[in-house]
């Protein structure tokens, strides 16, 4: 395979871990895989392997035309502007007007489960950057990526401290992934060179609600965990309570109501179609993480 892919947001942990399974899993040529980023300088790392590295600023129109020119395959992972409302959709489809206009062959996009009809307040993001690249003639490929794993290593910590894990999902059941089996994901899927637009789901082999959540945790790390039902309300005066901005209170509030709805309710054998292998169980997953969990 010779086509030359290019990751943005290689500086992030999701592009660390793409570029490595292409380089270390898919054996991808380092002189193929272009990693950009706003500041390359952080990407030392990557071209000491040989892998090409780009300045690409989402705010800067004519930086991301500079580092797509002869670009192959595009992935665009979905960036952090999430605390101005339409800022990172005004950036995404940026990237995707600077995809046609560099004449790139195949542009793919990390992406959310169900954003058509999702409560999660970044849902709009992701379904208008799908759209804006279905609109283009450039075959395309999207990764709904479900809510990963890594997420819980943020505040359960502390839960474990209390007992006790505040929640609106009510009873909804998530089937979380964790973030490297997307990455491997991902990196198969950018590295077979398929022509056909697709859209993947990457999820867990299983969905689980708060309370089988819970369990897991528990079980893995030899710890008691309660989760206890709060309303919408309660838990973002919590998470506001914990001085977290008001964006980040909206987004995982907002994520509970997803669960809650039934949204992320969703297992797909995506995951096996592109690697072969079963993703990492979510206990698997805690007992590899046991160490921070238990900090």
């Amino acid at each position: 395979m010779s086509e030359t892919i290019l990751i943005t947001g290689a500086a992030g942990q999701l592009g660390q871990r793409i570029i490595h399974h292409l380089l270390e899993t898919e054996k991808v040529p380092a002189a193929n895989i272009i990693a950009a980023t706003r500041d390359p300088a952080k990407l030392a790392d990557l071209a000491a392997k040989g892998v090409i590295t780009r300045k690409a600023d989402f705010d800067n129109t004519a930086s991301l035309e500079s580092a797509f020119k002869g670009v192959d395959r595009l992935l665009i992972i979905s960036t952090d502007a999430l605390a101005v409302p339409s800022q990172r959709l005004k950036q995404h489809k940026a990237a995707v007007d600077a995809a046609v206009k560099a004449g790139v062959k195949h542009i793919a996009y990390t992406s959310m489960p169900s954003p058509d009809k999702s409560l999660v307040t970044f849902a709009p993001d992701h379904l208008g950057t799908e759209n804006a690249m279905k609109a283009t003639d450039i075959p395309y490929t999207i990764f709904r990526n479900a809510w990963y794993m890594d997420n819980y290593l943020h505040g359960m910590p502390h839960n474990l401290q209390s007992g006790n894990w505040y929640t609106s999902s009510d009873g909804g059941k998530v089937a979380n992934i964790s973030r490297e089996d997307c990455a491997r994901a991902i990196a198969a899927s950018l590295a077979s060179g398929s022509d056909e637009s697709a859209t993947y789901t990457l999820t867990g082999a299983e969905s689980l609600s708060a309370d089988q959540i819970a369990a897991v945790l528990s079980d893995a790390v030899g710890r008691p965990l309660k989760a206890v039902s709060v309303t919408d309300e309660q838990l973002g005066q919590g998470i506001r309570g914990a001085g977290l901005p008001d964006f980040v209170a909206d987004m995982l509030v907002s994520a509970d109501a997803n669960i809650r709805a039934g949204n992320f309710d969703l297992v797909t054998a995506d995951y096996e179609t592109l690697t072969g292998n079963k993703p990492q169980t979510l206990k698997g997953f805690f007992v590899a993480h046991k160490t921070a969990l238990t900090a």
